[in-house]
């Protein structure tokens, strides 16, 4: 029934932005002719208890350490480390100035679909 998920972030800089998933993730990437759609690995989704509704796009890594010297290497600003129990959690900052999540999972996982 479900081939994927596509996730769509808006950004006042999209070509910076794009520059960084493609170029600093090494994300692969084809343009459709309108758009330029970066791929990405497994994904999986969790449905949390909340007072509200909303969603968080988070990428995972399998070593935040390792992660967070790349990112220093291409001066790219990252928060500090959180050990959340169910993972150790950074914010990367987008050329464009957004937030993206980035951890290194300690939760069971899912086989990918």
């Amino acid at each position: 029934m479900l081939i994927g998920v596509h996730c769509v972030i808006s950004s006042p800089k999209p070509e910076a932005d794009l520059a960084f998933f493609r170029d600093v993730l090494k994300l692969p990437s084809i343009d459709d002719g309108g758009y330029v759609i970066c791929g990405l690995p497994p994904a999986e989704v969790s449905v949390h208890q909340s007072e509200g509704t909303g969603h968080t796009l988070f990428l995972m890594c399998d070593d935040i350490r390792v992660f967070l010297t790349e990112m220093e290497k291409r001066k790219i600003d990252c928060g500090p480390l959180q050990d959340q129990g169910w993972g150790v959690l950074t914010e990367v900052t987008l050329p464009s100035g957004g937030k993206l999540q980035v951890y290194q999972p300690r939760h069971k996982r899912p086989k990918p679909t």
